[in-house]
């Protein structure tokens, strides 16, 4: 499958990698909790890691193992492990791996869960440094001799800062540094994570990769770019023989097994059926996206776009280097001074207010006021987050609808 458009792959995944039963082309929904066993040493050496099987679903059923094989394909590597929720995959994995007394630099633009769980890493004896991760210098200026990661988004959600990965992910490789990558907001095909030499890469799937708003889920991707062996960490009961696992295997027992939170069968179903049209919906986000960041970035009641996509973002030729098909279907837009982001989008009649994004539909939302809002002004202002900052996750509706949606808006205060 590997030598196939990524479209190809996708519709393709389940039927070719899963093989479901009696020539299905979807796989089923596993709702069974337990695994019988006709002889006991088979339940001995699934416990034991000597062979793979399912004997309880809070670590693995077919369901879920067949999304985690859809998922790895697509980002190419060596393993996946699902999660009931991104946050569950970020706080399951980082939890999984690092310990008190350990460092990790991380994005100072972070997601406001994300911060507020470096918060709680913190209160668990983990040491954290922030960073502008658009300059690897500053990353390597941080370090120290017991850093053991580097986590940061893609993409920033909500100003749009793009990272400087490559140089990033170089910088870790010499230093043997966990290079950990949130890609919710630039999922494959728009960009490759493992070129950019993430050693892993987590998704939140409720968004771009089921799309519908309609499923909670998180995954994350072992992409088979690190050592294990040069990671102090992983317990000895997960030194299995194949390397390449030990990260995901304590992962997986740590993580997934030990804080339990597993996701739904059917919701992996749910999740695998919207992933089949990830590369078309995406295409239709990002063209109506990178349209939409034009009008608003020409209109004389906006202060400022915040898109990648545009010429005069500071990252722009990054973002140009490293993603592909587009630039992603997140803005940020600051009005002037005289409108209020709630005024504003109270006006706006097409688009929807609601703290989501990667749905088909267009959603606003008031940034500093609500996801934002546990973090202080001054975070905020560290972030690149303005007090009147609308996000703006960009659909798949007509592109005049929505640019006429925003000009009906606009006219009210005019």
């Amino acid at each position: 499958m590997n030598k196939q458009g990524f479209t190809t792959r996708q519709v393709h995944a389940d039927r070719v990698l899963n093989k479901p039963a009696d020539g299905t082309v979807h796989t089923a929904t596993t709702n069974s909790v337990l695994y019988a066993f006709d002889d006991a040493q088979g339940i001995i050496d699934v416990f034991q890691g000597k062979v793979l099987g399912h004997v309880y679903s809070r670590s693995s059923s077919p369901s879920i193992a067949s999304l985690q094989n859809i998922l790895n394909e697509l980002e190419g590597g060596v393993g996946a492990v699902c999660f009931a929720t991104g946050m569950a995959a970020i706080s399951g994995t980082l939890l999984s791996l690092l310990k008190a007394g350990d460092h990790i630099i991380m994005s100072q633009y972070l997601f406001g869960n994300t911060r507020c769980f470096a918060d709680t890493m913190a209160d668990l004896g983990i040491q954290i440094s922030f960073a502008d991760v658009t300059s690897v210098d500053d990353v390597k200026a941080l370090y120290q001799p017991n850093t053991r990661a580097v986590f940061s988004e893609t993409v920033a959600n909500p100003a749009t800062q793009v990272a400087d990965v490559h140089a990033i992910g170089q910088f870790c490789k010499e230093k043997s540094l966990l290079f950990i990558l949130d890609n919710t907001m630039t999922p494959p095909p728009l960009f490759d994570a493992k070129a950019a030499g993430a050693s892993m890469v987590i998704s939140s799937l409720t968004k771009y990769v089921s799309g519908h708003g309609n499923v909670l889920g998180g995954v994350v991707v072992d992409l088979g770019n690190y050592d294990w062996t040069q990671f102090p960490n992983i317990k000895s009961n997960y030194q299995v023989a194949d390397t390449a696992q030990w990260g995901l295997m304590q992962v997986k027992k740590k993580g997934l097994r030990d804080m339990g939170a597993t996701l739904a069968p059917a919701s992996a179903v749910t999740i695998a059926t919207g992933l089949e049209t990830l590369a078309l919906r995406m295409s239709r986000n990002c063209e109506n996206a990178m349209k939409l960041a034009t009008f608003l970035d020409n209109h004389p009641l906006v202060e400022k776009v915040h898109y990648p996509g545009l010429s005069e973002h500071p990252q722009h030729f990054v973002a140009r280097e490293i993603m592909h098909g587009g630039y992603g279907a997140i803005l940020s837009v600051d009005l002037v001074d005289r409108i209020s982001p709630r005024d504003f989008i109270n006006a706006l009649e097409l688009v929807i207010c609601a703290t989501h994004l990667g749905d088909n539909r267009t959603l606003a939302l008031p940034v500093a006021s609500t996801i934002f809002y546990e973090n202080g002004l001054e975070e905020r202002q560290r972030m690149g987050i303005s007090e009147g900052m609308i996000r703006l996750s960009v659909g798949i509706e007509e592109t005049d609808d929505l640019v006429n949606d925003f000009k009906q808006a606009f006219s009210k205060f005019s």
